[in-house]
């Protein structure tokens, strides 16, 4: 198990029977950005992951 499943797991504990836009998530991840500045290129990351994650199949 990484250290991050534990955040994964609270996230689905909390969050598990909503159902989100990606407009919420987009606006989330800029709030998280303007609040960590440092975790930007990980914020990134994860977001271009998700937009090109279907590309393989």
């Amino acid at each position: 198990m990484y250290f991050t499943d534990r955040g994964i797991e609270e996230l689905v504990s909390r969050r598990g029977d909503e159902a989100v836009s990606v407009e919420w998530l987009a606006a989330r991840l800029r709030d998280f950005v303007d609040e960590h500045p440092h975790y930007e290129d990980a914020v990134e990351r994860l977001a271009t992951y998700l937009a090109r994650q279907d590309e393989d199949e």
